[in-house]
């Protein structure tokens, strides 16, 4: 491949610059050796041998960051790699931008493994994995098995109703559990069923060919489902099993903030787009917020990609460590010459094999196509999207497996959403476009196909801030650019930018929707009776919808520009109603008419004059003039004088006192009737 160094140099700010080697993992190996010696973090533009410069790098006791970049099948092996210098510019950028590593999870496993099946095939395999795990035989049918001559393994007979857990903890319900007995002769006979036990264990090999335990279960650790009629794919989970013994690590994917999470406030469900598009089920609804178990995610990054407040976020990489990539990959191109970039994101797993087959048999990427790698393609948001377009692109291409079609519709609406925009600001729908495609040749002619839209001024806006902020800088940018903008774009609904539409007449500004939102997009007034709405903090979670008592809220998701996103707008004001004993402002005189109107005369306890004006005074009042009243509810009686010590004490003083005054006769006080007294 053709290399021009002076430019990528140029574009890059290098002063110095060497030719490229052709040799650096054989004969030029001794080049890496010298620069391992300075000590500095490395990045080698060649990912194909990455085993051999690692060795040579231990061996050397090299204790920096040492990184690879792929040039070769990205960007210099195509028809048009002589024109692909501000391409690799680029793509070294972006390599040299190093990331947070990702917390981790432990899971244990200590190899104890039921065996899920029916007949021979469940007993031959556990008997198979006797040597290296602690097997049990669980049998949804005995059939005619003959029982073993020597009994190395446990079976019995039920049938599995629920599943929990991960790798090292699974816990399993089973249902008419009975355990064979040794006596069994011809056939394995079984003892007395338990209705339901529980069973817990380590890992599972399902060889029922029913229902999966789990969603997913391609990516849940420790469970292996497995076709029992293919007799490789049997083999395969066999020689994966004798691994699964020991301590593991996995990332933490994803991180969960509570304080932004729009998913529940006093127990009424708002937003569920996390837990709509989780394939795993990691992610379930606990009291006013969700719950992400790390042990099950699986790391798809669809949580990621349609969270509106970023509660969910993915932890590798980071959301403003990616969004920086993707500045960096567009920006350094069109600096470096580049004109009119076209991006096409992938994964590396699907899209990585298609790059490179594309390279070796094919005409390879063209010069202006930009790849940007992804750790999962479900973690792309409308944030991610729409700054793309802001940065640069001229067109966007989302390059995804056809096998995880079910597992991404979060990506598809967001794909939707920012296609929507797209179109209302007359860029047209086609600049971003959803592949679920295996076929090189097919995406390669949709990348060389001819396309006449105009090429956007980049803006320059850095990758900080949150998601909504960036989407919301990014759909400026387009705005702004636009030859016939608009004030307002309707979108799908789900979509996560929208307004609330209220019927005032029904509305009593009870202002329970404002305690609902937790975004703070409805506002009230602590002087008079309003409600107010700024759309640009709204994420249509319908809290404000679900809460409301009077059921007078909808949601209308649409993209707003200018003047409806410039500030909080009015939806509703009235007058206060004012107490009338002491003039305090209290409620809103159209609730207080509605109350009197359904209450006075027609119920009992407002039929007078004096009652009905109770409802038209303040809390304070109304207590008064109940105490004031003459058949007052709170009377009670005169009450009781408390009685102290020093009570009982003067009196007996003064009983002392009399019985010691002479009586008429001359006789002491204290005798006779008359002292006794």
């Amino acid at each position: 491949m053709s290399v021009d160094v002076r430019a990528i140099a140029s574009a890059l700010g290098a002063s110095a610059v060497e030719e490229p080697f052709d040799q650096l993992c054989r004969a030029q190996i001794a080049h890496f050796q010298r620069a391992l010696a300075s000590g500095e973090p490395l990045l080698v533009a060649c990912e194909q041998e990455a085993a051999v410069f690692d060795e040579v790098a231990q061996a050397a006791g090299f204790g920096s960051a040492l990184r690879f970049v792929d040039l070769r099948d990205r960007a210099g092996w195509s028809d048009e790699g002589e024109g692909a210098a501000a391409k690799m510019a680029a793509l070294l950028a972006e390599a040299l931008l190093e990331g947070e590593p990702a917390p981790s999870v432990s899971l244990s496993s200590g190899g104890e493994i039921v065996v899920y099946g029916r007949g021979e095939l469940a007993l031959e395999a556990a008997r198979r994995l006797a040597d290296r795990l602690a097997p049990r035989v669980l049998l949804r049918e005995a059939g005619d098995i003959i029982p073993p001559r020597a009994w190395n393994v446990p079976v019995f007979r039920g049938r599995i109703r629920q599943a929990r857990g991960w790798l090292g903890r699974f816990e399993l319900e089973v249902e008419d559990f009975a355990a064979a007995r040794p006596s069994s002769r011809a056939a394995l006979v079984f003892g007395e069923p338990v209705p339901q036990s529980q069973l817990t264990c380590d890992l599972i090999l399902d060889l029922s060919g029913e229902t999966p335990l789990f969603p997913a279960p391609a990516k849940r650790d420790g469970y292996l489902w497995v076709d029992p009629a293919d007799p490789l794919a049997v083999e395969r989970a066999l020689f994966q099993l004798t691994d699964m013994v020991g301590e593991f690590e996995k990332p933490r994917y994803v991180t969960y903030d509570e304080g932004v999470c729009v998913h529940m406030r006093s127990r009424i469900v708002g937003c569920t787009r996390c837990l709509d598009v989780c394939p795993t089920g990691a992610i379930t609804s606990g009291e006013d917020r969700v719950v992400i178990e790390p042990h099950v995610c699986a790391g798809c990054g669809s949580c990621s990609g349609v969270c509106p407040t970023a509660a969910v976020s993915y932890a590798s990489p980071a959301p403003s460590f990616l969004l920086e990539r993707l500045r960096t990959l567009l920006l350094t191109f069109l600096r470096a010459g580049g004109a009119a970039p076209d991006l096409l994101l992938y994964e590396d797993r699907h899209g990585g094999e298609m790059l490179s087959l594309w390279a070796r048999l094919g005409r390879g990427l063209p010069a202006r196509t930009l790849p940007f790698r992804l750790p999962e393609i479900g973690l792309i948001g409308i944030e991610l999207l729409a700054s793309a377009f802001a940065w640069g692109a001229r067109r966007v291409m989302v390059l995804a497996p056809p096998s995880k079609r079910a597992e991404l519709p979060g990506l598809e609406q967001n794909v939707q959403v920012v296609q929507e925009v797209l179109d209302g600001l007359g860029y047209g729908r086609e600049r971003l476009l959803l592949l679920f495609e295996d076929d090189p040749e097919v995406v390669d002619g949709l990348l060389r196909a001819p396309f006449d839209g105009p090429s956007l001024a980049p803006a320059t806006h850095a990758a900080l801030g949150t998601k909504r902020q960036l989407a919301r800088l990014a759909f400026d940018h387009l705005h702004a650019q636009a030859a016939n903008p608009v004030e307002a774009i309707p979108l799908p609904p789900g979509a996560p930018y929208g307004t609330v539409v209220v019927d005032t007449e029904g509305c009593t500004l009870c202002l329970s929707c404002v305690g609902a939102c937790p975004t703070g997009a409805l506002l009230d007034n602590p002087d008079r009776p309003m409600l107010r709405f700024d759309e640009a903090l709204c994420v249509q979670c319908g809290l404000c919808r679900n809460t409301c008592p009077e059921k007078v809220i909808r949601l209308e998701p649409r993209l707003a520009f200018g003047a409806l996103v410039a500030g909080p707008r009015l939806v509703k004001e009235e007058e206060p109603f004012s107490c009338i004993r002491c003039g305090k402002p209290f409620g809103v005189k159209s609730s207080i008419d509605r109350i009197l109107a359904k209450l006075a005369g027609s119920h009992w306890m407002y039929r007078s004059e004096r009652q009905i004006a109770w409802l038209q005074m303040c809390a304070d009042c109304r207590v008064v003039a109940q105490f004031e009243a003459e058949d007052r509810p709170f009377v009670l009686g005169t009450p009781r004088k408390p009685r102290t010590t020093e009570d009982y004490l003067r009196e007996r003083e003064e009983g002392e006192a009399i019985r010691r005054q002479p009586r008429a006769d001359g006789k002491p006080g204290g005798e006779g009737p008359a002292g006794r007294s």
